[in-house]
C-alpha cells in the first residue's frame, strides 16, 4: 500500500533509510512516500547539499522498487519508452509536463536560504531547467528509478506507464 506524505523522517524512519541506502541519509527534507508499514519509499532531498547543487529531489530509497526497476530498465525498456517519445507527440507532451512538475517542485519545496545560495553561484539556471534526475535533453528517460520517485510523489507519466505495463506498485507490501 502507497501512503503519500510529506513528514520528517523520525528515528526509526532514518534507521530504515540508512539501512536501505547502506549510508547514513544526508540532505533529507522529508518523506514523500512509504509503504503500509511505514517504510519510507521515497525521499525529497535538499536542493544543495553540502553547499553544491543536488538536481534529484526525489530519491527511491526502497530496494524493493529498486530491484523491480532495475530488472526492467536491464530488459530495454528505456530505449522503448525514448522510441515511443519520438513516435507519439501526445506521450512526449506528457511527459514534458512531468518535467515541469518536477521543476515546480523542486523550486518550491527549496529554503529561501537555498534559493539565494543557487542565484549568488549561478545554480539557478541548473534548477529551473534540469528535469528529473537532473537531466537537461526532455525528450530522453536517464534513469527509470528517478522517474518512479517522482511518480509516486507527483505526476509522472513513465511511471504512471510502468505501473500500467509492469505493475511496479504492485511490488509494494
Amino acid at each position: 500500500m502507497l501512503i503519500r506524505t510529506d513528514e520528517r523522517p523520525n528515528d526509526r524512519q532514518l534507521a530504515l533509510i540508512a539501512e536501505q541506502l547502506g549510508r547514513a541519509p544526508r540532505g533529507i527534507q522529508a518523506i514523500t512516500a512509504s509503504d503500509g508499514e511505514g517504510t519510507p519509499l521515497v525521499l525529497r532531498m535538499e536542493s544543495i547539499v553540502d553547499d553544491k547543487p543536488f538536481p534529484t529531489l526525489y530519491w527511491l530509497c526502497s530496494q524493493r522498487l529498486k530491484i523491480e526497476l532495475s530488472r526492467i530498465e536491464a530488459a530495454g525498456v528505456i530505449k522503448q519508452l525514448e522510441a515511443r517519445l519520438q513516435d507519439e507527440p501526445e506521450f512526449l507532451a506528457a511527459y514534458h509536463r512531468s518535467h515541469e512538475d518536477y521543476l515546480a517542485r523542486r523550486w518550491a519545496s527549496m529554503r529561501e536560504a537555498h534559493r539565494q545560495l543557487a542565484e549568488a553561484r549561478g545554480y539557478d539556471a541548473l534548477f529551473r531547467e534540469r528535469g528529473i534526475g537532473g537531466i537537461s535533453n526532455w525528450d530522453q528517460v536517464r534513469c527509470l528509478h528517478t522517474q518512479y520517485a517522482h511518480h509516486l510523489s507527483g505526476d509522472n507519466v513513465i511511471g504512471q506507464w510502468l505501473d500500467r505495463e509492469y505493475g511496479v506498485i504492485d511490488c509494494l507490501p
